[in-house]
């Protein structure tokens, strides 16, 4: 058998335009199917950038919440009916809303303010410059470094902002886990001074952040925040839903979805075509083999190994040059959003293992029909 296979190798590499052909057409799938899925992953995991940002163990919001984007308000009786359920350790409000700054170059910057408990500070951003203490001062605001940062002006510790008419001071800039999704800069303050600064609706608060006496407690609680005619959600649970909001409610998905059949079938055609072209090339070769003794399932084991071995080596060369891409985009756009993850890896390699099986089908079929009569005769 291992001479069969080597036998199998060198009629594939001896071939040079042929392989690279082969390579060229399952590279590019691979690096398509790569960079679509990997876009995907990105923008799902920032639309949920503020739950993974501020880490709360439980999220209590209205059961219409699809993101945390589009929050909606809670009235003020739910904190304390949350606050009084066995298991809750404590709770506490968070506020997010959209606003409007003036900076001193005079243009207008929309921007996501948060605001966080003033007693707990529950959920605060880690600090690369300045004191947390800080944000208790008048006036005061924690600006996020992240790939938005830039739009701030390149604000300092001491830079100075209007909000709807009220003066803001930076005292911090944080650097979270994981930037926004949308291109707007994020601010940190307190509960109350978010609503001081930004007029409200009657009801203020976005999110209800609970942290559980134990995780055992925590399906009692939803249990009893949903009697309440809400929903709570652990972290992983409200990035889940987020993330189906983005798959099955917005067009991202089914765009990403149709992309990554496009490259699916461009790859399976390139591959498919030039495959059988060099089957036919060597029908001759494959008759001899099968004159001198070659069983038909030793035929069937070459062809398998070359369309195998030119998947996994197109598959492989597709994936590096995705990554190295992907890392260049991101050293060089801070705002890029791919990145690869192992199901993105494990989607490619499922495809590629599918145009290896078409390729080798097509081939097989081929083969089998010769004749060693009809070789020699011709």
């Amino acid at each position: 058998m291992w001479g069969i296979l080597k036998i199998a190798y060198k009629l594939l590499v001896n071939d040079k335009g042929k392989f690279a052909a082969l390579l060229v057409g399952i590279t590019f799938a691979v690096f398509l199917m790569v960079m679509m899925t990997s876009m995907f992953s990105g923008i799902l995991r920032r639309s949920s950038a503020t739950v993974l940002n501020v880490g709360a163990k439980i999220w209590v919001m209205d059961p219409a919440v699809n993101s945390p984007a589009n929050s909606i308000p809670l009235p003020d009786y739910v904190l304390d009916a949350v606050r009084s359920i066995s298991g809750v350790k404590y709770a506490v409000p968070l506020y997010s809303s959209g606003a409007l700054v003036k900076l001193r170059s005079g243009i207008y910057q929309s921007v996501t303010i948060i605001g966080l408990d003033d007693a707990s500070l529950y959920g605060r951003p880690a600090l690369i410059e300045g004191q947390i203490e800080d944000i208790y001062a008048d006036n005061s605001f924690i600006v996020v470094k992240d790939s938005e940062f830039p739009k701030l002006g390149n604000p300092r510790v001491g830079t100075e902002f209007e909000l709807n008419d009220h003066r803001g001071v930076i005292v911090g800039i944080a650097r979270p886990a994981i930037g926004s999704l949308f291109g707007v800069p994020t601010l940190y303050t307190t509960y109350n001074r978010a609503l001081q600064y930004i007029p409200s609706t009657r009801f203020t608060t976005a999110f209800i952040l609970i942290e559980p006496k134990s995780n055992d407690a925590v399906p009692y609680i939803k249990a009893q925040v949903k009697s309440l005619g809400y929903e709570a959600l652990t972290k992983d649970e409200f990035i889940e839903k987020t993330s189906n909001f983005y798959k099955y409610q917005t067009g991202i998905g089914t765009n990403v979805l149709i992309m990554t059949v496009i490259s699916f079938i461009v790859g399976l055609s390139i591959s498919g075509q030039t495959f059988y072209t060099f089957i036919l090339e060597n029908l001759e070769r494959f008759g001899a083999l099968k004159a001198i003794g070659a069983k038909g399932k030793e035929l069937i084991c070459m062809i398998l190994f070359q369309a195998t071995f030119t998947a996994l080596t197109g598959y492989g060369l597709g994936l590096g040059l995705a990554s190295l891409l992907i890392t260049v985009a991101r050293l060089r756009l801070p705002s890029y959003a791919a990145m690869t993850t192992y199901t993105d890896i494990g989607l490619a390699f499922v495809m590629v293992l599918i145009i290896a099986a078409i390729s080798s089908y097509i081939g097989v079929r081929k083969v089998l029909r010769i004749e060693p009569f009809d070789i020699f005769r011709g």
